[in-house]
Protein backbone atom coordinates (compact mmCIF):
# COMPACT_ATOMS: atom_id res chain seq x y z
CA UNK A 1 0.00 0.00 0.00
CA UNK A 2 1.39 3.43 -1.04
CA UNK A 3 -0.41 6.68 -0.26
CA UNK A 4 0.44 9.90 -1.50
CA UNK A 5 -0.34 13.38 -0.09
CA UNK A 6 -1.36 15.56 -2.99
CA UNK A 7 -1.49 19.30 -0.36
CA UNK A 8 -1.57 23.23 -1.63
CA UNK A 9 -4.70 22.80 -3.91
CA UNK A 10 -6.01 26.35 -4.64
CA UNK A 11 -9.09 25.22 -5.94
CA UNK A 12 -10.38 21.56 -5.78
CA UNK A 13 -13.34 20.33 -7.99
CA UNK A 14 -14.72 17.72 -6.67
CA UNK A 15 -18.29 17.18 -8.25
CA UNK A 16 -19.68 16.74 -5.05
CA UNK A 17 -21.47 19.56 -3.61
CA UNK A 18 -22.77 18.14 -0.38
CA UNK A 19 -21.66 19.27 2.49
CA UNK A 20 -19.71 21.97 0.77
CA UNK A 21 -20.61 25.76 1.04
CA UNK A 22 -22.41 27.45 -1.42
CA UNK A 23 -20.91 29.60 -4.15
CA UNK A 24 -22.02 32.26 -6.01
CA UNK A 25 -24.29 30.22 -8.41
CA UNK A 26 -26.03 26.93 -9.09
CA UNK A 27 -24.04 25.73 -11.66
CA UNK A 28 -20.85 26.15 -9.60
CA UNK A 29 -22.05 25.18 -6.54
CA UNK A 30 -22.15 21.92 -8.23
CA UNK A 31 -19.14 21.44 -8.74
CA UNK A 32 -18.39 20.85 -4.61
CA UNK A 33 -15.63 23.49 -4.69
CA UNK A 34 -13.05 23.35 -1.72
CA UNK A 35 -10.38 25.99 -1.44
CA UNK A 36 -6.77 25.51 0.11
CA UNK A 37 -7.32 22.01 0.32
CA UNK A 38 -5.67 18.46 0.09
CA UNK A 39 -6.51 14.98 -1.26
CA UNK A 40 -4.32 11.45 0.31
CA UNK A 41 -4.51 8.62 -2.56
CA UNK A 42 -4.29 5.33 -1.71
CA UNK A 43 -3.43 2.90 -4.15
CA UNK A 44 -5.99 3.64 -6.78
CA UNK A 45 -8.57 5.51 -4.40
CA UNK A 46 -8.78 8.57 -2.94
CA UNK A 47 -8.58 7.86 1.12
CA UNK A 48 -8.94 11.85 2.37
CA UNK A 49 -10.06 14.80 1.23
CA UNK A 50 -9.77 18.15 3.12
CA UNK A 51 -7.85 21.50 4.17
CA UNK A 52 -4.34 21.71 3.56
CA UNK A 53 -3.40 22.41 7.26
CA UNK A 54 -4.93 19.12 8.49
CA UNK A 55 -3.77 16.95 5.84
CA UNK A 56 -2.25 13.59 7.06
CA UNK A 57 1.27 12.31 6.53
CA UNK A 58 1.87 10.27 3.21
CA UNK A 59 4.95 7.91 2.14
CA UNK A 60 4.72 10.94 -1.07
CA UNK A 61 4.18 14.21 -1.26
CA UNK A 62 3.04 16.64 -4.08
CA UNK A 63 2.98 20.08 -3.84
CA UNK A 64 0.24 22.01 -6.05
CA UNK A 65 1.55 25.21 -5.35
CA UNK A 66 -2.06 26.62 -5.03
CA UNK A 67 -2.98 25.27 -8.92
CA UNK A 68 -6.38 23.43 -9.23
CA UNK A 69 -7.23 20.04 -9.56
CA UNK A 70 -10.15 18.97 -10.85
CA UNK A 71 -11.86 15.32 -12.00
CA UNK A 72 -9.81 13.32 -14.88
CA UNK A 73 -12.25 14.06 -17.78
CA UNK A 74 -14.75 10.99 -19.38
CA UNK A 75 -14.36 10.78 -22.71
CA UNK A 76 -17.85 8.64 -23.69
CA UNK A 77 -17.49 9.47 -27.45
CA UNK A 78 -14.78 8.51 -29.68
CA UNK A 79 -13.94 6.41 -32.68
CA UNK A 80 -10.03 5.34 -32.04
CA UNK A 81 -9.35 2.28 -34.31
CA UNK A 82 -9.26 3.31 -37.95
CA UNK A 83 -5.99 3.96 -40.83
CA UNK A 84 -5.75 6.58 -43.49
CA UNK A 85 -6.02 10.46 -43.39
CA UNK A 86 -9.26 13.05 -44.88
CA UNK A 87 -7.50 15.97 -44.12
CA UNK A 88 -8.38 16.98 -48.39
CA UNK A 89 -12.19 16.14 -47.35
CA UNK A 90 -11.38 18.45 -44.15
CA UNK A 91 -9.85 20.70 -46.60
CA UNK A 92 -12.82 20.54 -48.63
CA UNK A 93 -15.70 21.20 -46.55
CA UNK A 94 -13.86 24.57 -45.42
CA UNK A 95 -14.24 25.64 -48.91
CA UNK A 96 -17.83 25.22 -48.20
CA UNK A 97 -18.54 21.62 -49.43
CA UNK A 98 -21.00 20.16 -47.57
CA UNK A 99 -20.39 17.14 -44.95
CA UNK A 100 -22.15 13.40 -45.87
CA UNK A 101 -21.83 10.26 -44.00
CA UNK A 102 -20.42 9.10 -47.07
CA UNK A 103 -17.24 10.07 -45.99
CA UNK A 104 -17.13 7.19 -43.66
CA UNK A 105 -16.72 4.87 -46.88
CA UNK A 106 -12.87 6.15 -47.35
CA UNK A 107 -11.77 4.93 -44.11
CA UNK A 108 -13.46 2.05 -44.06
CA UNK A 109 -11.10 0.92 -46.90
CA UNK A 110 -7.70 2.05 -45.57
CA UNK A 111 -8.65 0.63 -42.03
CA UNK A 112 -9.35 -2.77 -44.26
CA UNK A 113 -5.72 -3.00 -45.51
CA UNK A 114 -4.06 -1.72 -42.42
CA UNK A 115 -2.12 -4.40 -40.09
CA UNK A 116 -3.41 -5.20 -36.43
CA UNK A 117 0.11 -3.58 -35.86
CA UNK A 118 -0.75 -0.11 -37.55
CA UNK A 119 -4.06 -0.23 -36.15
CA UNK A 120 -2.78 -0.33 -32.67
CA UNK A 121 0.20 2.22 -33.15
CA UNK A 122 -2.87 4.31 -34.57
CA UNK A 123 -4.93 3.67 -31.17
CA UNK A 124 -1.79 3.82 -28.90
CA UNK A 125 -0.67 7.53 -30.19
CA UNK A 126 -4.34 8.82 -29.46
CA UNK A 127 -4.47 7.10 -26.36
CA UNK A 128 -1.63 8.67 -25.19
CA UNK A 129 -2.98 13.07 -26.51
CA UNK A 130 -6.37 11.77 -24.64
CA UNK A 131 -4.44 11.62 -21.50
CA UNK A 132 -1.92 13.95 -21.60
CA UNK A 133 -5.07 15.94 -22.11
CA UNK A 134 -6.52 15.03 -19.13
CA UNK A 135 -8.80 12.24 -20.09
CA UNK A 136 -8.65 9.29 -18.12
CA UNK A 137 -11.66 7.25 -18.94
CA UNK A 138 -12.57 6.85 -22.91
CA UNK A 139 -14.79 4.99 -24.39
CA UNK A 140 -13.56 3.38 -27.86
CA UNK A 141 -15.89 2.83 -31.18
CA UNK A 142 -15.35 0.29 -33.52
CA UNK A 143 -17.33 0.77 -36.96
CA UNK A 144 -14.92 1.26 -39.79
CA UNK A 145 -14.60 -2.72 -40.85
CA UNK A 146 -17.93 -2.96 -41.09
CA UNK A 147 -16.71 -7.48 -42.08
CA UNK A 148 -17.52 -10.04 -39.29
CA UNK A 149 -14.01 -10.32 -39.61
CA UNK A 150 -12.76 -6.10 -39.12
CA UNK A 151 -15.58 -5.40 -36.35
CA UNK A 152 -14.48 -7.75 -34.51
CA UNK A 153 -10.51 -7.10 -34.73
CA UNK A 154 -11.61 -3.73 -33.99
CA UNK A 155 -13.11 -4.35 -31.05
CA UNK A 156 -10.74 -6.86 -29.55
CA UNK A 157 -7.96 -3.79 -30.36
CA UNK A 158 -10.23 -1.53 -28.82
CA UNK A 159 -10.91 -3.74 -25.44
CA UNK A 160 -6.70 -3.76 -25.24
CA UNK A 161 -7.02 0.12 -24.44
CA UNK A 162 -10.39 -0.05 -22.23
CA UNK A 163 -13.26 -1.34 -20.87
CA UNK A 164 -15.53 1.21 -22.90
CA UNK A 165 -15.78 -0.88 -25.73
CA UNK A 166 -18.69 0.05 -28.41
CA UNK A 167 -19.85 -1.61 -31.47
CA UNK A 168 -20.87 -0.09 -34.29
CA UNK A 169 -21.02 -2.04 -36.93
CA UNK A 170 -23.94 0.08 -37.79
CA UNK A 171 -22.02 2.91 -38.97
CA UNK A 172 -23.06 3.03 -43.22
CA UNK A 173 -23.92 -0.08 -45.42
CA UNK A 174 -20.78 -1.00 -46.78
CA UNK A 175 -20.17 -0.45 -50.42
CA UNK A 176 -20.98 -3.95 -51.33
CA UNK A 177 -23.90 -4.60 -49.53
CA UNK A 178 -25.62 -1.43 -51.37
CA UNK A 179 -27.92 -2.65 -53.06
CA UNK A 180 -28.67 -5.30 -50.26
CA UNK A 181 -29.19 -3.32 -46.91
CA UNK A 182 -31.72 -5.91 -45.51
CA UNK A 183 -28.53 -9.07 -46.00
CA UNK A 184 -26.18 -6.18 -44.44
CA UNK A 185 -28.46 -5.93 -41.54
CA UNK A 186 -28.38 -9.37 -41.03
CA UNK A 187 -24.51 -9.78 -40.76
CA UNK A 188 -24.69 -6.92 -38.01
CA UNK A 189 -27.39 -8.41 -35.96
CA UNK A 190 -26.55 -12.00 -36.49
CA UNK A 191 -22.68 -13.21 -37.19
CA UNK A 192 -21.03 -9.54 -36.75
CA UNK A 193 -22.80 -9.09 -33.10
CA UNK A 194 -21.73 -12.55 -32.43
CA UNK A 195 -18.57 -11.98 -33.11
CA UNK A 196 -18.25 -8.55 -31.42
CA UNK A 197 -20.69 -9.03 -28.41
CA UNK A 198 -17.78 -10.86 -26.31
CA UNK A 199 -15.26 -7.81 -26.08
CA UNK A 200 -17.64 -4.77 -25.63
CA UNK A 201 -20.18 -3.41 -23.51
CA UNK A 202 -21.83 -1.30 -25.66
CA UNK A 203 -23.91 -1.16 -29.54
CA UNK A 204 -24.55 2.03 -31.34
CA UNK A 205 -25.99 2.91 -34.18
CA UNK A 206 -25.65 5.77 -36.99
CA UNK A 207 -29.64 7.12 -37.17
CA UNK A 208 -29.09 9.44 -40.09
CA UNK A 209 -30.46 10.08 -43.46
CA UNK A 210 -27.47 7.80 -45.28
CA UNK A 211 -27.13 5.64 -43.24
CA UNK A 212 -29.76 3.84 -40.90
CA UNK A 213 -33.89 4.67 -40.68
CA UNK A 214 -35.48 4.32 -37.11
CA UNK A 215 -36.73 0.91 -37.99
CA UNK A 216 -33.37 -0.56 -39.28
CA UNK A 217 -31.74 1.52 -35.94
CA UNK A 218 -34.13 -0.29 -33.76
CA UNK A 219 -33.73 -3.75 -35.20
CA UNK A 220 -29.91 -3.32 -34.28
CA UNK A 221 -30.54 -1.86 -30.52
CA UNK A 222 -32.81 -4.62 -30.28
CA UNK A 223 -30.00 -7.18 -31.39
CA UNK A 224 -27.43 -5.62 -29.10
CA UNK A 225 -29.75 -6.15 -26.21
CA UNK A 226 -30.55 -9.28 -26.51
CA UNK A 227 -26.68 -10.37 -26.58
CA UNK A 228 -26.26 -8.17 -23.08
CA UNK A 229 -25.10 -5.32 -24.60
CA UNK A 230 -26.30 -1.55 -23.34
CA UNK A 231 -27.34 1.20 -25.66
CA UNK A 232 -26.36 3.95 -27.42
CA UNK A 233 -27.19 6.54 -30.71
CA UNK A 234 -25.87 8.62 -33.28
CA UNK A 235 -28.67 10.90 -33.11
CA UNK A 236 -30.41 14.06 -35.03
CA UNK A 237 -26.86 14.99 -36.08
CA UNK A 238 -27.42 16.28 -40.05
CA UNK A 239 -31.01 17.60 -39.67
CA UNK A 240 -33.56 16.81 -37.78
CA UNK A 241 -34.77 12.47 -37.55
CA UNK A 242 -35.96 10.01 -35.01
CA UNK A 243 -32.71 9.16 -33.84
CA UNK A 244 -33.25 10.99 -29.93
CA UNK A 245 -37.20 9.74 -29.66
CA UNK A 246 -35.86 5.76 -30.86
CA UNK A 247 -32.73 6.25 -27.93
CA UNK A 248 -35.26 7.09 -25.47
CA UNK A 249 -37.66 4.46 -26.36
CA UNK A 250 -34.76 2.12 -26.22
CA UNK A 251 -33.47 3.28 -22.99
CA UNK A 252 -29.92 4.02 -24.34
CA UNK A 253 -27.54 5.40 -22.43
CA UNK A 254 -26.84 8.57 -24.46
CA UNK A 255 -28.27 10.05 -27.84
CA UNK A 256 -25.08 11.87 -29.13
CA UNK A 257 -24.61 14.71 -31.41
CA UNK A 258 -27.94 16.02 -30.84
CA UNK A 259 -27.52 19.16 -33.53
CA UNK A 260 -30.79 19.45 -34.46
CA UNK A 261 -33.76 18.94 -31.52
CA UNK A 262 -37.04 19.67 -31.71
CA UNK A 263 -39.21 20.69 -28.50
CA UNK A 264 -40.54 17.51 -28.59
CA UNK A 265 -36.92 15.65 -28.54
CA UNK A 266 -36.09 17.67 -25.59
CA UNK A 267 -39.23 17.01 -23.67
CA UNK A 268 -38.66 13.14 -24.40
CA UNK A 269 -34.95 13.42 -22.75
CA UNK A 270 -35.93 15.38 -20.08
CA UNK A 271 -38.53 12.41 -18.80
CA UNK A 272 -35.87 9.67 -20.03
CA UNK A 273 -32.31 8.45 -18.55
CA UNK A 274 -30.80 8.85 -21.86
CA UNK A 275 -27.91 11.54 -21.57
CA UNK A 276 -27.93 14.20 -24.51
CA UNK A 277 -23.90 14.08 -25.45
CA UNK A 278 -22.94 17.04 -27.69
CA UNK A 279 -19.93 16.34 -29.80
CA UNK A 280 -18.75 20.38 -30.53
CA UNK A 281 -15.52 19.27 -32.73
CA UNK A 282 -18.03 17.65 -35.60
CA UNK A 283 -19.76 21.68 -35.52
CA UNK A 284 -16.03 22.71 -35.86
CA UNK A 285 -15.09 20.48 -38.52
CA UNK A 286 -18.21 20.08 -40.84
CA UNK A 287 -18.80 24.19 -40.42
CA UNK A 288 -22.77 23.10 -39.17
CA UNK A 289 -24.78 25.20 -36.57
CA UNK A 290 -23.53 24.17 -32.76
CA UNK A 291 -26.23 22.53 -30.72
CA UNK A 292 -27.98 24.62 -28.28
CA UNK A 293 -27.01 23.13 -24.80
CA UNK A 294 -28.87 26.08 -22.74
CA UNK A 295 -32.31 24.54 -23.79
CA UNK A 296 -31.20 21.22 -22.92
CA UNK A 297 -29.81 22.17 -19.36
CA UNK A 298 -32.47 24.99 -18.74
CA UNK A 299 -35.29 21.58 -19.58
CA UNK A 300 -32.91 19.28 -16.67
CA UNK A 301 -31.84 17.62 -19.86
CA UNK A 302 -28.07 15.52 -18.63
CA UNK A 303 -25.10 16.61 -20.90
CA UNK A 304 -22.30 15.37 -21.88
CA UNK A 305 -19.38 16.56 -23.96
CA UNK A 306 -17.05 14.09 -25.99
CA UNK A 307 -14.59 14.40 -28.24
CA UNK A 308 -15.97 12.67 -31.49
CA UNK A 309 -12.51 11.86 -32.15
CA UNK A 310 -12.74 10.53 -35.57
CA UNK A 311 -10.75 10.80 -38.85
CA UNK A 312 -13.14 12.35 -40.60
CA UNK A 313 -15.14 14.94 -38.84
CA UNK A 314 -13.49 16.03 -35.47
CA UNK A 315 -10.32 14.82 -35.45
CA UNK A 316 -9.42 16.12 -31.76
CA UNK A 317 -8.28 13.98 -28.58
CA UNK A 318 -8.42 18.02 -26.55
CA UNK A 319 -11.31 17.69 -23.70
CA UNK A 320 -9.95 21.30 -22.67
CA UNK A 321 -10.97 22.58 -26.32
CA UNK A 322 -14.33 21.09 -26.03
CA UNK A 323 -15.19 22.62 -22.86
CA UNK A 324 -13.66 26.09 -24.68
CA UNK A 325 -15.99 25.37 -27.76
CA UNK A 326 -19.17 24.93 -25.83
CA UNK A 327 -18.68 27.56 -23.69
CA UNK A 328 -18.14 29.72 -26.36
CA UNK A 329 -20.58 28.31 -29.05
CA UNK A 330 -23.43 26.02 -26.83
CA UNK A 331 -24.46 29.06 -24.53
CA UNK A 332 -22.73 26.87 -21.36
CA UNK A 333 -21.31 28.25 -18.29
CA UNK A 334 -17.41 26.89 -17.61
CA UNK A 335 -18.91 25.31 -15.07
CA UNK A 336 -21.70 23.67 -16.94
CA UNK A 337 -19.03 22.55 -19.36
CA UNK A 338 -16.54 21.39 -16.94
CA UNK A 339 -19.09 18.94 -14.92
CA UNK A 340 -20.60 17.45 -18.62
CA UNK A 341 -16.80 16.63 -19.54
CA UNK A 342 -16.56 15.01 -16.29
CA UNK A 343 -19.88 13.81 -14.22
CA UNK A 344 -21.72 14.12 -17.61
CA UNK A 345 -19.61 11.49 -19.53
CA UNK A 346 -19.34 9.23 -16.81
CA UNK A 347 -23.45 9.71 -16.93
CA UNK A 348 -23.52 8.62 -20.24
CA UNK A 349 -21.29 5.62 -19.53
CA UNK A 350 -23.47 4.70 -16.35
CA UNK A 351 -20.20 4.97 -14.45
CA UNK A 352 -21.36 6.65 -11.43
CA UNK A 353 -18.10 6.11 -9.60
CA UNK A 354 -16.31 8.06 -12.27
CA UNK A 355 -15.87 12.05 -12.83
CA UNK A 356 -16.09 12.91 -9.62
CA UNK A 357 -12.99 13.30 -6.75
CA UNK A 358 -14.90 11.53 -2.84
CA UNK A 359 -13.30 9.22 -0.45
CA UNK A 360 -13.40 5.55 -1.54
CA UNK A 361 -13.87 6.60 -5.16
CA UNK A 362 -11.16 6.07 -8.37
CA UNK A 363 -8.11 8.85 -7.95
CA UNK A 364 -8.34 10.08 -11.71
CA UNK A 365 -7.14 13.84 -11.19
CA UNK A 366 -5.87 16.18 -13.22
CA UNK A 367 -3.83 19.43 -11.89
CA UNK A 368 -3.70 22.46 -13.97
CA UNK A 369 -1.09 24.94 -14.55
CA UNK A 370 -3.90 27.49 -13.70
CA UNK A 371 -5.78 28.62 -10.49
CA UNK A 372 -9.11 27.72 -11.78
CA UNK A 373 -11.37 25.41 -14.23
CA UNK A 374 -12.43 28.46 -15.02
CA UNK A 375 -8.75 29.24 -17.09
CA UNK A 376 -9.94 25.58 -19.49
CA UNK A 377 -11.78 28.34 -21.46
CA UNK A 378 -10.61 31.47 -20.08
CA UNK A 379 -7.23 30.43 -22.61
CA UNK A 380 -8.20 28.33 -25.00
CA UNK A 381 -5.89 26.03 -27.00
CA UNK A 382 -3.52 26.54 -24.07
CA UNK A 383 -2.02 23.33 -22.96
CA UNK A 384 -3.11 23.53 -18.95
CA UNK A 385 -2.94 20.20 -17.60
CA UNK A 386 0.38 19.96 -15.60
CA UNK A 387 -0.12 16.42 -14.18
CA UNK A 388 -2.55 13.54 -14.63
CA UNK A 389 -3.27 10.46 -11.94
CA UNK A 390 -4.68 7.46 -13.56
CA UNK A 391 -6.09 5.08 -11.22
CA UNK A 392 -3.65 6.59 -8.64
CA UNK A 393 -1.11 6.78 -10.57
CA UNK A 394 0.70 9.44 -11.98
CA UNK A 395 0.72 8.65 -16.24
CA UNK A 396 2.10 11.93 -17.61
CA UNK A 397 3.26 15.25 -16.70
CA UNK A 398 2.79 18.56 -19.17
CA UNK A 399 2.60 22.13 -18.51
CA UNK A 400 5.81 23.66 -16.77
CA UNK A 401 5.29 27.08 -16.47
CA UNK A 402 2.98 28.89 -13.94
CA UNK A 403 -0.09 30.64 -15.23
CA UNK A 404 -0.87 34.16 -14.42
CA UNK A 405 -2.26 34.39 -10.99
CA UNK A 406 -0.42 30.49 -9.39
CA UNK A 407 2.87 29.60 -8.63
CA UNK A 408 2.16 26.12 -9.76
CA UNK A 409 4.48 24.24 -12.17
CA UNK A 410 7.59 24.20 -9.36
CA UNK A 411 5.12 21.02 -7.74
CA UNK A 412 3.45 18.19 -9.35
CA UNK A 413 3.21 19.98 -12.57
CA UNK A 414 7.07 20.44 -12.81
CA UNK A 415 9.06 18.20 -15.97
CA UNK A 416 7.80 17.12 -18.92
CA UNK A 417 6.68 14.26 -20.99
CA UNK A 418 4.81 11.11 -20.95
CA UNK A 419 5.28 8.02 -18.74
CA UNK A 420 2.68 5.34 -19.57
CA UNK A 421 -0.76 5.19 -20.48
CA UNK A 422 -1.93 3.56 -16.98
Amino acid sequence: MTTTLLDGIGMLVTNDPHGHAPSSGRDEWALGIVTDAAIVVEDDRIAWIGPAHGAPAADERHDCAGAAVIPGFVDSHAHLVFAGDRSAEFAARMTGQAYSAGGIRSTVAATRTATDEQLRAVVQGLVDELVRSGTTTFEIKSGYGLTVEHEARACRIAAEFTDEVTFLGAHVVPEEYREDRRGYLDLVTGPMLDACAPPARWIDVFCERGAFDADEARTVLQAGTRAGLGTRVHANQLGPGPGVALAVEMGAASADHCTHLTDADIDALAGSGTVATLLPGAEFSTRSPYPDARRLLDAGVPVALATDCNPGTSFTTSMPWCIAMAVREMHMTVAEALRAATRGGARALRRDGLGRIIVGGPADLVLLAAPSYVHLAYRPGVDLVAAVWRAGRRVTAGATGPAPGTGAGSGAGAGAGWSDRG
